[in-house]
């Protein structure tokens, strides 16, 4: 009993002991982490590497959102643009300036640039770089459409953003100001070492590390509070594109547009002609969606839509009143020149033209498509009838009960009053027959003929 009673307080010791070793194993544990999260400040690095879009302002959104979330000391956005959409772009600039962590715009890689839109992004970071053999610049505006427009209007978007520049400049001297409003009014565009020399930007990195070491110590203006940048042991996390981004990302490549729209109506006239399925109706549906968010982004003629149009509308209409391929042949040609038209009438820096080789092959292969249901639909129409009773002569059968003359026959798994052909014998039950013709509702038929 003795024994006992020690061995619980022997336990009840080692317990304790246990517990107080892992109690000091955590705090030994979480000081240094906690020292090292104080040391080691996080930087997100975010990649800009295409045209300005909405697509592009959710990314920087988002990864701005996360280094705030994260309590990250610097963003830095890599900008590589010709331009794009000036309302993505103001998206863009009022989320740089209204971030609470610091964002630096660098113009990388080499021989890089930040075109248009993109060299008012630059301006909008608190600081902002460039690498080696970058360019910034050529910023005047144009139509929603790419295209030019009228000199009224001209006047007044460029006012605003030069406006705007003026804001993003503030801090500057009076000639990086005066040059920031010459790319908005005069289309000028500056290299890097121009940039610098000027005073347009901050500064001149190789490389990301390079950019860091350059940021420790420098001070900037954070809505109204002073920050001091400590990047000694930073730590970098890439904020990637997700998946949904990537996909949207690709949908600015009118290319990619082009055959989702292809793909999309032939799939839905597909569902319309045969309906009860569901799978060619959903692949269209989606790929018709897909297509209109892209066509939504992308600078299009929308009179090429009408040309696209009226070459289905053909196509059906030769369907249902075979012209032997005159109107699919009208469709093809209405179908390529609405292409072309929809695509590559307005162009806007970055966004590749359409392959006209594409848009020729889709056409061809979409009239051949519909040649081939015109030739199916047209030998249906002059085909032989092939069911009910016109479908019996010639056919073989089983005698039921004997033929003398008449009696019962199964043809084709029914059962048939018969009559015997002329010149013909008495049939017993099990012999076979061949059915001569249909008289009324009783079949004349003779014995078959063995080969």
């Amino acid at each position: 009993m003795k024994n006992y009673i020690m061995n619980r307080s022997q336990l009840r010791k080692t317990k304790a002991l246990l517990y107080l070793f892992l109690i000091i194993s955590l705090i030994l544990v979480a000081t240094p982490a906690k020292a090292q999260n104080s040391s080691n400040p996080e930087v997100a690095v975010l990649t800009a590497e295409t045209s300005v879009t909405p697509v592009l302002a959710t990314y920087i959104e988002r990864g701005i959102k996360i280094a705030e979330g994260d309590n990250a000391k610097l963003v830095v956005i890599a900008l590589n643009t010709p331009g794009g959409s000036v309302d993505s772009m103001n998206e863009i600039v009022q989320q740089i300036r209204n971030s609470s962590v610091p964002v630096v715009v660098y113009v990388t890689p080499s021989n890089g640039m930040a075109a248009s839109a993109g060299a008012i992004i630059t301006l909008a970071g608190h600081i902002s770089a460039m690498a080696p053999e970058t360019t910034i610049g050529a910023a005047s505006p144009v139509g929603s459409q790419g295209e030019d427009i009228g000199t009224t209007m001209e006047t007044k978007v460029k006012e605003i953003l030069k406006a705007s520049v003026r804001n993003l400049t503030i801090n500057r001297n009076e000639e990086a100001r005066k040059l920031a409003e010459e790319m908005i009014e005069s289309a000028r565009a500056v290299t890097v070492d121009e940039a610098i020399e000027i005073g347009l930007v901050d500064i001149k990195a190789t490389d990301l590390n390079d950019l860091l070491y350059q940021l420790n110590g420098r001070t900037v203006n954070v809505n109204g509070t002073s920050i001091t940048l400590n990047m000694r042991g930073a730590t970098i996390k890439t904020v990637a594109n997700t998946f949904i981004e990537q996909v949207l990302d690709l949908l600015i490549n009118p290319n990619l547009v082009f055959i989702l729209l292809s793909i999309g109506i032939q799939a839905v006239l597909i569902e319309l002609s045969s309906p009860g399925g569901w799978v060619a109706g959903f692949i269209g549906v989606v790929c018709i969606l897909l297509a209109i968010y892209g066509i939504g982004i992308l600078p299009v003629n929308w009179f090429g839509i009408i040309f696209m149009i009226v070459a289905f509308v053909l196509f059906i209409i030769d369907i249902k009143a075979p012209t032997h391929g005159a109107l699919t042949i009208a469709g093809v040609v209405s179908f390529i020149t609405g292409a072309l038209v929809l695509f590559n009438t307005i162009r806007l820096p970055g966004v590749p033209p359409i392959s006209v080789p594409l848009v020729i092959g889709t056409g061809i292969f979409i009239g051949a498509t519909f040649l081939v249901i015109i030739r199916v639909a047209i030998r249906a129409q002059h085909a032989p009838v092939r069911i009910g009773s016109e479908t019996l002569p010639g056919k073989s059968g089983v005698v039921k009960t004997a033929l003398a003359p008449n009696g019962n026959v199964q043809v084709g798994g029914e059962l048939w009053g018969a009559t015997l052909a002329e010149g013909e014998t008495e049939i017993l039950p099990g012999e076979e027959i061949e059915v001569i013709r249909l008289d009324g509702l009783r079949l004349v038929v003779r014995k078959k003929q063995k080969h």
